[in-house]
């Protein structure tokens, strides 16, 4: 079993800036793709952006040239630098991750989700 925890989130003022961070944790044995997903009120929650193990690292178009994402595969880390935040970046924010358990078994994990909350 993987468990997937999330910190990081808060209140923020339009343009400001906040840093997520998500720690797997349990019986892994390697993680292919890491990525943070949002969902707003009333609406589906979407992909914010994706790095896999080999480094490549996939935005949604909302979000490019503001937000970075970032992994420390030696924690098992994943992280999100939002930058020029903005109204509409109010979500929570979830942390997803897939890959193999040391007993081979395939797991695909979310954290608990964590709010981010951009207001004047």
């Amino acid at each position: 079993q993987v468990q997937l925890v999330e910190s990081g989130g808060g209140l923020v003022q339009p343009g400001g800036s906040l840093r997520l961070s998500c720690a797997a944790s349990g019986t892994i044995f390697s993680i292919n793709t890491m990525a943070w997903y949002r969902q707003a009120p009333g609406k589906e929650r979407e992909l914010v952006a994706r790095i896999n193990s080999g480094g490549d690292i996939n935005y949604a178009d909302s979000v490019k040239g503001r937000f970075t994402i970032s992994r420390d595969n030696a924690k098992n880390a994943v992280y999100l630098q939002m930058n020029i935040l903005q109204p509409e970046d109010t979500a929570v924010y979830y942390c997803n991750a897939y890959g193999r358990t040391r007993g081979w078994n395939a797991f695909d994990s979310w954290g608990q989700g964590t709010q981010v909350t951009v207001s004047s």
